[in-house]
């Protein structure tokens, strides 16, 4: 699989010929038509009902709806529902709808279905760590089967944002930090969910997030504001939104944070002359949780002012926080909107219902069969396992500690070793944990001749205000009533009888995800000394990290044999981690977020820039841009994954030194597996302009290819560079490929690069 001169086509230009759901111009003819029909027989509350969007939770009984909100949707006053799902929950709110109100206009109904919907694939990091944009769609797909199965039309997925920062606990849901992979995963996330043609029965709406720059929160603090210059919005962070605009995508969700003074659900330049009047985006825009109502914390007036802010910035649709439905009539009578800024908004809507075919068929996603039929099916389990053992990464394997012998005896310890509540990760909102697989259970699963014993050694968290914060909101944590000291002895005791102990820690699937931004990123202190008193036995020590973020794992990787990051690897974690561990499959997962050493270098990621003053190593060249207690380096870097075997580049080859107007250049390695296992190596192509207008980053991913190798094989792969390649946005926002000098880099990752250099005439 390969991912070349891609970027580009993503980012610049408008208008992309192959831009998913684009109807014939007969077809968008006669839904105009339909619609403006239809709005001639709306009221004023009519079309502002279109654009409030309550949360209407349920159970297994069906929706318990909020106060007011049956006799809302019979009023006409409700354009959708966020929260709702089965068929027959369902059901009963559409058929309020479609057989209650004065116009029938049908609901839409919206669910985080994030990374799978009762099929739970890994985390969104985790998936990114696949390098596999084929795999990454697939996962959608089945996600969009299933959601569109149990009811639903719309999920709030994906989650775009570039995050260098791992203390924000968001940067689980999105693809890391980079442009140019973040862009290739967001087109593949929207191609999954809407396929080419909304109007199939397995299609839902797609909704790119967080607009924009929510990855940037200072201080990795949650709903923090953001501040950059435009260069870097439009070179590092605005790309990934931009491919799924490219993509077809049809909805967008504005974000929290503020950009250059103005919170984004407030901001005109982003949502209007940006979203829509640059990039040509035509479908709706929906707030973020109760966004609209959050502008008034941030200073920008009371509800009904900034109800009209965000109405008139370009936002569609109020999630939750109902301040259109109570206030924009009165606005309208005060002319400080006019009826043209709602009717902009319901039209977007309703256009969005009709391109689903709900106004043929309100019921298209309500069918029982289907729910009984296509969710968690024994196929979409083994797809799940598939992908969850291809987003692993191998950071450490010392002599080969890895794979584990079927023959070994294993004491298997910790607190995440035999526990399926957190498996699915955060963000699994419809999953089932109970459906999840234990490691210990996969173990069992895949290699039951193994003699394992399994101590817990340790809680999964001792900290009493975490422990009661993330328990609020679901951990389901119960700490052991045996005391740390004796959890630690059961866990030594059985490390001594063992051959090697698998050592499972990390955090809580809640410790993840949304408002849970860290201070520290090391393992808690707890699980810390369960793994020092593990590793004093003098046995080989395999660590099994499930995290939702990079963690510092300094004293981690100095004192254990090896090393697996899993992530929270979904429904089926537990059977993926323990092929990957027995063997059965070869880890080729390749980190898309840098490790730091410690939180002190945050931020950090690859595609930096240099100072005028560039560190080289040398500890005593004091005025150097460097830390006098730490490397600048990062533990693990962007694009790092080891393997079982062994890869050999060769010397980067050019076809040519130069290159010129519409030429292309060819930039090859040879690749060859030189170890003692059959296995997959991501070859990863950088380039580097070396003068610029602007100071450029000293790498930027520019392509890359997936490719299995048997043991003794070579193959040689090649890239072809283009002058598009090589554009970025100058200080005047224009998109442009400035002459001169350029290095290419080819590698196993963003350090370990064969380099070659040619010039752009």
């Amino acid at each position: 699989m390969k991912y070349t001169s891609i970027l580009t086509c993503l980012l610049g230009c408008v208008s992309l010929g192959y831009a998913q759901n684009k109807m014939p111009q007969a077809e968008e003819k006669k839904m105009q038509v339909f619609i403006s029909n239809l709005m001639g027989k709306m009221t004023v509350d009519e079309k502002i009902g279109q654009l409030n969007l309550p949360s209407v939770g349920f159970d297994v009984t069906g929706p318990i709806l909020s106060q007011g909100v049956d006799e809302k949707i019979e009023k006409g006053l409700v354009g959708g529902v966020f929260n709702t799902y089965t068929p027959q929950a369902v059901r009963k709110l559409q058929d309020i709808a479609v057989k209650q109100s004065r116009l029938k206009i049908p609901l839409l109904f919206g669910y985080d279905v994030v990374h799978g919907h009762k099929t739970i694939f890994p985390i969104p990091l985790g998936l990114s760590c696949t390098w596999d944009m084929s795999l990454i769609e697939k996962s959608a797909r089945i996600a969009a089967k299933e959601a569109s199965a149990d009811g639903l039309s719309w999920t709030f997925s994906p989650m775009v944002d570039i995050t260098r920062d791992p203390r924000w606990g968001r940067m689980s849901e999105g693809s890391g930090e980079d442009p140019y992979l973040g862009s290739l995963i967001a087109k593949a996330m929207v191609k999954g969910y809407q396929t080419n043609s909304l109007t199939r029965k397995d299609a839902i709406l797609a909704c790119v997030k967080h607009f924009a720059l929510y990855g940037a929160a200072e201080s990795g603090r949650d709903y923090n504001t953001t501040d950059m210059s435009l260069n870097r919005m439009y070179n590092e962070y605005l790309p990934p939104y931009r491919a799924a605009v490219n993509a077809g995508v049809a909805s967008v969700m504005s974000s929290f944070n503020d950009i250059n003074g103005v919170p984004a659900t407030a901001n005109k330049w982003l949502l209007t002359d940006v979203l829509r009047k640059q990039w040509g985006f035509s479908g709706f825009v929906v707030s973020d949780y109760t966004g609209i109502n959050e502008l008034v914390p941030h200073g920008l007036g009371n509800l009904q002012q900034v109800s009209v802010l965000a109405l008139k910035a370009g936002v569609d649709m109020d999630m939750v926080g109902e301040g259109f439905l109570t206030t924009l009539k009165q606005s309208l009578n005060e002319k400080k909107i006019s009826i043209a800024d709602i009717d902009r908004a319901c039209r977007r809507i309703l256009e969005a219902k009709y391109k689903l075919g709900l106004f043929s068929d309100p019921y298209k996603y309500i069918n029982e069969q289907r729910a009984a039929t296509e969710i968690l099916t024994p196929q979409n389990r083994a797809d799940a396992r598939m992908i969850a053992e291809r987003s692993l990464v191998l950071l450490k394997n010392d002599k080969q500690v890895l794979p584990l012998k079927k023959s070994a005896r294993i004491a298997l310890i910790g607190p995440l070793a035999d526990n399926r509540r957190d498996m699915i990760g955060n963000w699994s909102a419809a999953g089932d944990w109970q459906k999840a697989v234990s490691i210990l259970e996969g173990l069992k699963n895949v290699a039951p001749q193994l003699d394992i014993t399994y101590a817990k050694g340790a809680n999964l968290v001792d900290d009493p205000l975490i422990l009661k914060q993330i328990n609020h909101n679901g951990a389901d944590i119960v700490p052991d009533k045996r005391s740390p000291e004796e959890l630690i002895r059961d866990a030594v005791s059985a490390t001594k009888k063992a051959d090697v102990a698998v050592v499972v820690l990390g955090e809580s699937a809640l410790m993840g995800g949304e408002a849970t931004s860290r201070t520290s990123l090391d393992l808690l202190p707890n699980q810390k000394e369960l793994l020092k008193a593990v590793t004093a036995t003098g046995k080989p020590v395999v660590l099994v990290l499930m995290n939702s973020r990079p963690l510092t794992l300094e004293w981690e990787d100095a004192n254990v044999s090896a090393i697996l990051e899993t992530w929270f690897a979904g429904t089926e974690a537990g059977n993926a981690i323990a092929n990957v561990l027995t063997g059965n499959y070869n880890p080729s997962g390749k980190l898309t977020a840098t490790f730091p050493h410690n939180v002190g270098q945050i931020p950090i990621y690859y595609n930096h820039k240099n100072t005028g003053r560039p560190y080289s190593g040398d500890l005593m060249d004091k005025y150097k841009s460097r830390y006098i207690d730490s490397p600048n380096e990062p533990l693990y870097p962007f694009g790092y994954g080891l393997s079982y075997t062994t890869f050999i580049y060769s010397p980067v080859t050019l076809s040519a030194a130069t290159l010129t107007g519409t030429q292309t250049l060819q930039a090859s390695v040879t690749v060859t597996n030189t170890g003692n296992f059959d296995g997959e190596e991501v070859v990863q192509l950088y380039i580097r302009d070396m003068v610029g207008s602007i100071t450029r980053p000293v790498k930027e991913l520019k392509g890359f290819e997936k490719i299995f190798l048997k043991k003794g094989e070579s193959r040689k792969v090649t890239f072809n560079i283009s002058v598009n390649d090589l554009k970025f946005y100058n200080n005047s926002l224009n998109y442009v490929a400035e002459p001169g000098d350029f290095k290419i880099f080819i590698g196993t990752n963003s350090r370990d690069v064969q380099e070659a250099s040619f010039t752009l005439k």
